[in-house]
């Protein structure tokens, strides 16, 4: 996925079909400088993770 991208879905109040190694989540902000995001796989919504942004997928 594309910085640019992942930033729109982060600020939209639409849930997007995003995964992460398979597993869906749900993207709580973006850092376009080191092309990472702030996560949380939906079935652990406490446990947030950076990773980048280049490793979700987005399912339309």
């Amino acid at each position: 996925m594309k910085t640019e991208r992942a930033r729109e879905i982060a600020t939209s109040p639409d849930m997007a079909n995003v995964e992460y190694n398979g597993s869906p989540v749900y993207i709580e902000k973006v850092n376009e400088i080191n092309n990472t995001a702030y996560i949380h796989l939906l079935s652990e919504p406490k446990d947030q993770i950076k990773v980048p942004v280049t490793n979700l997928i987005e399912h339309k």
